[in-house]
């Protein structure tokens, strides 16, 4: 497989972009490659520079449940700029996009746009504080919520492929309010509750944690976790930047039918465009400026582009089927990763909800973040060298989910299955378990 092209870019973004990209994920170390640079994406197809095709299951990291270059969005885009890229004054898309999210998701009343996960997850943390006038927050190991600083502690995603303990330039005294717990253990919660409640003013978690690879929440975890908040007063935060509109039309609040009092919102709601967004109850959402005194504010939130775009997603994810065809692709893809698996003699466990998977080269089951610290990611890098030169795209990192979308097709999957049965051999020779 030729990589010439890509690495003379990489060569070239490395001496204006530090470490030669935007995102430190998308740099390939934790699989020992240099990054793919893409030059065009349709469907489930990535196109780089070199010429090479993929079948992509990364998605821009999620958004594009519906594909790259899905025509609606595209045109949705196209109307939209020709009127105007931004504005910075209301318009009407900023309306639609909101009744939008508060029709769907089962929690919200009031909602706020804002540009990224990260925004969302912040001013949803500053609201919490304001609200209940406290000033702890319990998060979990290996859960991502963004870069804020005070969320960097014990984290997923690129923090955890890295192996970086929080960051250098977040004071301790930054974090000194931020307890992280066991995912999964809703005793330790309960302890630590006990011991400082009245302090506590919310609890977030992602519903589904996708960055530490993909662990579903145990049976009751969830319902734990608000009984828990509702006795100590504290509010719950699902971060369903990743889930939201993926499980289900309401996202993970509506899957697994427990409602946080607060929600935060990205990915999907932009159609691949710059998006993040929080929301909750009115009573909540109404201590932020201008009617309330917490503030937060942002020149680009609710930009016309992204609102149509998102709009544009909103409405593929409208069709009837839609959920019932995620899942039971993403069932068959994971039944034939798991057969491959056990042809090989190689020990993968393979979690899922929905659309959402990862396979942990692992004999034991995953699910927390010591667990999936405990997976082989060498042999995971082998995989994902193998499944590349298959034209097999996956997170280039152990730790990271994959994304089945609509434009996945059986032929595609099946593809991908005879892949993994390649790469999996490879793995086996390569790799000591």
């Amino acid at each position: 497989m030729n990589m010439d092209r890509s690495r003379q870019l990489f060569e070239e973004a490395c001496r204006v972009i530090p470490g030669g990209v935007n995102s430190p994920v998308r740099s390939g170390r934790a699989v020992g490659m240099t990054p793919i640079f893409v030059k065009e994406a349709a469907g489930c197809r990535l196109v780089d520079e070199d010429g090479n095709v993929y079948i992509d299951y990364v998605a821009s990291w999620g958004p594009l449940i519906a594909g790259h270059s899905h025509p609606l969005v595209v045109e949705a885009v196209r109307e939209a700029a020709s009127r105007g890229t931004s504005y910075g004054i209301p318009s009407e898309m900023e309306i639609r996009m909101a009744e939008e999210v508060v029709d769907r998701v089962p929690s919200i009343e009031m909602v706020r746009m804002v540009n990224s996960g990260t925004e969302a997850t912040m001013s949803a943390l500053r609201l919490a504080r304001g609200f209940t006038g406290r000033k702890k927050v319990i998060k979990f190991n290996g859960c991502y919520h963004g870069h804020g600083d005070c969320l960097l502690v014990s984290s997923g995603s690129g923090i955890l492929t890295f192996g970086i303990p929080g960051s250098p330039g977040v004071p301790d005294e930054v974090v000194q309010h931020t307890l992280s717990l066991p995912y999964n253990d809703l005793s330790q919660v309960e302890k630590v509750l006990n011991e400082v409640g009245e302090e506590t003013a919310a609890v977030i978690v992602e519903p589904v944690a996708a960055n530490m690879g993909v662990v579903p929440p145990k049976p009751g975890f969830l319902e734990g976790l608000r009984r828990l908040c509702d006795r100590w007063g504290a509010l719950l935060i699902f971060d369903e930047v990743i889930t939201g509109f993926r499980l289900a039309p309401g996202g993970a609040q509506e899957y697994f039918g427990v409602l946080p009092d607060l929600t935060c919102l990205g990915k999907i709601i932009g159609g691949g465009l710059p998006v993040g967004a929080y929301g909750g109850r009115g009573e909540i959402m109404k201590k932020m400026a201008p009617l309330g005194n917490v503030y937060q504010a942002g020149t680009l939130s609710g930009n016309p582009l992204a609102m149509s775009a998102g709009l544009a997603m909103l409405g593929i994810l409208k069709e009837e089927g839609v959920y019932e065809s995620l899942e039971e692709k993403t069932a068959y893809l994971v039944q034939g990763l798991d057969q491959a698996a056990k042809a090989a003699q190689v020990p993968v466990v393979v979690n899922h909800v929905a659309s959402l998977g990862c396979g942990f080269f692992s004999r034991e089951p995953v699910d927390d973040f010591e667990s999936a610290l405990k997976s082989n990611t060498e042999a995971y890098a082998v995989f994902f060298q193998e499944m590349l030169k298959q034209g097999v795209y996956l997170a280039p990192s152990q730790f990271e989910a994959f994304f089945v979308g609509l434009a996945h097709g059986k032929d595609d999957l099946d593809r991908t299955i005879e892949a993994a049965m390649q790469a999996l051999k490879r793995v086996r020779e390569n790799c000591a378990f």
